[in-house]
Formats: structure tokens, C-alpha cells, sequence
């Protein structure tokens, strides 16, 4: 391989050698150093390869030989040059090229995030450049190690952070802690008594309980008791008797219970019966096709080139817009970006609705209440919602009655202990 490179680089040419002396000429080559190569016979004649240089030693063998040698074709780099010589505009624009390839190749030019899903891109970028770490910044800058630490240290729930760069590109790879993290569990129960913050079971809407299972507290309602708005339901206040069975203390309880209640919900839905539709405005010139206006244009970092435009005398019309990054490998990107924006322009109409497409808009829109409210845990055991329509509206109106669940925790407050009378106090009197 490396010998080709050199003779490209060298220049060789195809040579013809016909006569009686052939072999005598070849034996004379040899004998002088002169290196042939891809010797094949052609007919009555031999043709090879030979060196630019060992051409111009051949001379006084084929004047003693009698051959007669004809340049067949000449190849390499030298007889490249010289084919092209007077195009001198287009090896210094190959020159210049390859100078800026080179240039655009020390620089990043694109950052990629991968694995964060509570923040967007957009967000790390402008962290990272507040550290001055951006698009555009010299590859040999570019410190990994302080980029982690600097993530690291800016966002607690981020647990693994890895940068590398891959040719142009600055990859970040990022981890976020997804697990909950657990608090201590205290030594003894004094502690623990001192770190728990009681909490009630309240209700948070007026109800009638059809089951209660308690785990943690005191349940203060049965099946079938009618309840209000801020009853409390499960007391985190846990009594401690003694012998005697009095009350000599109370054990903060953070209240968990299951409590399913029935009760009737509202619900309300309407629609218009007039609405606005698009259409898209048809060139006159050219029969079924839209009006559109076309801007394209060409960003090299932070300058922008622009072809056409897309402004319009029409009042109303949706723009589309797509850009598409330069790149000349997968990791090998450049600040050169190509992009298009498309104006549509339409016109509104207003049109009505006929009564079905009312019923089944609407209709539509309760059965998806429906299941939403299925997938929360409610069971719905009446419905009584009906459909009226009016001159402008239509209306879903009425109640479900549901069994759902109910209550809502809030924190618990400390009862007192009053303290029993002392015995002789009680024989004086």
C-alpha cells in the first residue's frame, strides 16, 4: 500500500517495448538497476510499468538494443499537476478547504445531553454556559472533569454524570436519582415518639362512609355514618391506658386508612354550536395548490443568510419551520445549518354543528370523564347527567353518584391529660 502511494506521488508510466530484443532489452534493465513492474506480453510486444526516473536511463539501452518503446499512458500526481496546471482557482479552493476542515475540527460545535428527563437541554446549556462552556469553544478547553463536577455540585439528584467529546460533538451522559430515600428509622421508641408528627384522617367532602380499614390510628366513624366536610375520621392520637384502664397518655400516629364514601359529584360540559374552520387559500395561477411562501435560509454560527421571504397581506396563516445541522461524519459536525420556514395562509369560516355531532361530541368527551374517574378508584353507581341544547350552546349538565375514596390528612392536635383528684383529697370533702 505504501508502495503505491509513492509511485502515485512519484508519477510511472505504461511503456510498450516491440523488436527482436525484447528479452536483451529487459536483461539490460535489469543489469543497470532500473525497476519494471506489471510486465505482461501484448501481442508481439511487452508492456510495463517504469519509474519517471528509470524512463530517462533507458535511452542508451534502446539505442544498443534496437527496440522501439512507446509511452502508453502516463499516471500520478506529477501528470495530474501538469494536466491541470492553468486551473490554479481550483486547487487553492481544494487547499483552502482542507484548511478549514482541519480549523472547524479543533472547535465543538454541538452538544449533546443524553438521560435527563426533569430538565430540558435548553436548561443545561445555559448552565453550561455560564462556565463558559458553549458551542464554539476550542476542543483542547474542554475540561471533562470540571464539567461533571460543576453538574455534580449544581444539582443534588443528579447521581452519575459522564462527559467525552467524539469528534466535534461534547457528549454529557447523565443519571438522576429516581429512588425515594428512606429517613432513619429511630433507635427506640422514645425517639421515635418525639420524630413522628401525628396526623388526623379528615373528611374532604360531605358523605356517607360505606368502608373504613384502619391500619395506623383511631377510627372515630363506622359503615353507614353520615359525615361532614372537616370531620375527622382517623385520630392519630392513640390512647395508652393502664391497669385500671385510664387514660394516662396519648401515642402520635401518622393516621393510614382505607375509606371508600358515597356521594354525588356535578358535572358540567359545553360546547359552542358555531365554530371556526380552516381553509387554505388556492393559488389562481396554479389550480389545487395552496398559497404558501417559502423563506430559506443558512446559519454559519451566529450569522444568518436568508433567500425568499415569508411575509404576506394575509390576515390570518400558520408557519412551519425545519433546520437540519452540516455534518460530515456521525460525530463531525459543523456550525453550518440549512433551514426552511413555511407561511400557509387561510381563511376562517364559521360554520354550525348539526345536534348528533353536538350529542356525540359531548358524549365523548363524558364516557372519557368516565374512565378517568374509573382509573382513579371511583365507582360510579348512578348517572343522571343529560344533554340540553340551546340557541348557542349545548350543555352536558347533572350529578354521578359515585363510591369513591375519601379524606385527607392534616396535622393532629394534642390532647391534654387531666390528671385524677388524689384519693384523701376526695375522703375529706
Amino acid at each position: 500500500m505504501i508502495f503505491k502511494i509513492l509511485q502515485y506521488i512519484r508519477g510511472y508510466l505504461l511503456i510498450r517495448v516491440t523488436g527482436y530484443s525484447a528479452e536483451r532489452f529487459l536483461n539490460a534493465c535489469r543489469y543497470r538497476g532500473i525497476r519494471l513492474w506489471n510486465m505482461r506480453p501484448c501481442g508481439n510486444a511487452y508492456e510495463m510499468n517504469i519509474s519517471i526516473r528509470g524512463f530517462r536511463k533507458i535511452k542508451p539501452i534502446v539505442r544498443k538494443t534496437g527496440v522501439r518503446v512507446v509511452i502508453v499512458q502516463r499516471s500520478g500526481l506529477p501528470f495530474f499537476l501538469y494536466r491541470y496546471r492553468r486551473r490554479k482557482l481550483f486547487f487553492a479552493g481544494a487547499a483552502l478547504f482542507f484548511i478549514l476542515i482541519y480549523t472547524l475540527s479543533r472547535f465543538i460545535w454541538s452538544i449533546d445531553f443524553r438521560g435527563n428527563l426533569t430538565r430540558t437541554d435548553e436548561t443545561l446549556l445555559e448552565f453550561l454556559k455560564e462556565r463558559e462552556v458553549a458551542s464554539g469553544m476550542r476542543i483542547s478547553d474542554v475540561d471533562c472533569g470540571r464539567i461533571v463536577k460543576d453538574i455534580r455540585k449544581e444539582y443534588d439528584d443528579i447521581i452519575w454524570v459522564s462527559a467525552s467529546v467524539e469528534g466535534t460533538k461534547l457528549i454529557i451522559q447523565i443519571k438522576e436519582n429516581q429512588d425515594v430515600i428512606k429517613e432513619a428509622e429511630p433507635e427506640n421508641e422514645e425517639e421515635a415518639d418525639k420524630t413522628i408528627q401525628p396526623e388526623d384522617i379528615v373528611a374532604d367532602r360531605d358523605c356517607v362512609v360505606k368502608s373504613i380499614i384502619t391500619r395506623k390510628g383511631v377510627p372515630r366513624i363506622a359503615e353507614g355514618t353520615e359525615i361532614k366536610t372537616g370531620d375527622i375520621l382517623v385520630s392519630g392520637q392513640v390512647p395508652v391506658n393502664n391497669d385500671a384502664g385510664e387514660t394516662i397518655g396519648y401515642q402520635p400516629q401518622v393516621s393510614d386508612a382505607d375509606i371508600l364514601g358515597q356521594t354525588t359529584v356535578s358535572y358540567e360540559d359545553r360546547e359552542s354550536i358555531t365554530y371556526e374552520e380552516k381553509k387554505e387559500i388556492i393559488n389562481e395561477c396554479r389550480s389545487e395548490a395552496p398559497v404558501e411562501k417559502r423563506e430559506y435560509y443558512v446559519r454559519i454560527g451566529d450569522w444568518r443568510i436568508c433567500f425568499g421571504e415569508i411575509k404576506n397581506k394575509y390576515e390570518h396563516f400558520e408557519q412551519y419551520s425545519s433546520e437540519k445541522r452540516l455534518k460530515l461524519f456521525d460525530n463531525f459536525y459543523l456550525p453550518i445549518s440549512f433551514g426552511e420556514k413555511r407561511a400557509v395562509p387561510y381563511t376562517v369560516l364559521e360554520k354550525k354543528r348539526e345536534k348528533k355531532e353536538l350529542q356525540r361530541i359531548l358524549s365523548g368527551r363524558f364516557s372519557q370523564y368516565c374512565e378517568d374517574l374509573e382509573k382513579k378508584g371511583v365507582e360510579i353507581i348512578g348517572n343522571d347527567v343529560k344533554i340540553y341544547t340551546g340557541f348557542q350552546n349545548a350543555e352536558a349538565k347533572g350529578t354521578l353518584t359515585v363510591i369513591m375514596p375519601v379524606g385527607t390528612k392534616r396535622p393532629s392536635q394534642p390532647i391534654e391529660i387531666t390528671a385524677p383528684a388524689d384519693e384523701n383529697e376526695q375522703s375529706g370533702e
